[in-house]
């Protein structure tokens, strides 16, 4: 079973990125249930770690303790968030946004995360589709910057951007809005949002449903 969930909004101890790497790691498997080969870290890593009281030796491998999953969360938010800035602000490639995460989440230090995540308006999963553990500000939405990155249910008629990312992970839901020409990069303008959601993109005018068009994100103009 999945491990509990906690918000990642619990003060930590500073660590060392390979500390925060292997913290990744051990909430991907224990939480996410994410089935892949873990890399030990060196000695020093490991006695890092156990000194901060963030893993235990359990039936022959390590595990996170119930403050170790605090400080995997954040780890893990910051990475995911990194990931969805590199890639939907400055436009990373794809095959790049990865390393380019693993090097620039540990400059999110707490309470920049939650900076970045306003400005992409709370964005619920990172590039590749996994859920971004949500932060205070998520909660509270707290912050007045209008958001970069916001759902197409949540502009305004008239108002103009680019396709950013879909949210969606239903195979049927991605290939129907690829084939109406909705994909990353995209120019779109919102029509209307009652009764359906009504955009234009390209040259093609959409109506669909709020719930399908609430999966579609949008890197406003200006």
């Amino acid at each position: 079973m999945p491990r509990t969930h906690y918000h990642a909004d619990h003060p930590h101890v500073k660590l060392s990125p390979n500390a925060e790497d292997f913290l990744e790691h051990l909430y991907m498997r224990e939480v996410e249930e994410y089935m892949t080969e873990i890399t030990l870290p060196d000695d020093r890593v490991i006695g890092e770690l156990l000194r901060h009281n963030h893993i235990t030796l359990c039936e022959g491998r390590y595990a996170l303790t119930p403050e170790g999953l605090r400080q995997a969360e954040q780890a893990v938010r910051r990475h995911r968030l990194a990931e969805r800035l590199l890639r939907d602000v400055v436009a990373v490639h794809d095959q790049e946004v990865d390393q380019a995460a693993c090097e620039f989440e540990h400059s999110l230090h707490h309470g920049i995360d939650e900076h970045v995540c306003t400005l992409l308006g709370h964005p619920k999963t990172c590039p590749h589709g996994r859920p971004i553990p949500p932060g205070r500000c998520c909660r509270e939405h707290k912050g007045t910057a209008s958001a970069a990155i916001v759902s197409l249910s949540d502009m305004r008629a008239d108002e103009r951007g680019s396709i950013a990312y879909l949210a969606t992970r239903e195979p049927e839901a991605m290939q129907k809005l690829m084939a109406l020409g909705v994909i990353p990069g995209a120019p779109v303008t919102l029509i209307q949002t009652f009764p359906s959601v009504v955009f234009q993109v390209g040259q093609t005018q959409v109506a669909l449903d709020t719930a399908l068009a609430r999966d579609i994100y949008v890197r406003r103009s200006g």
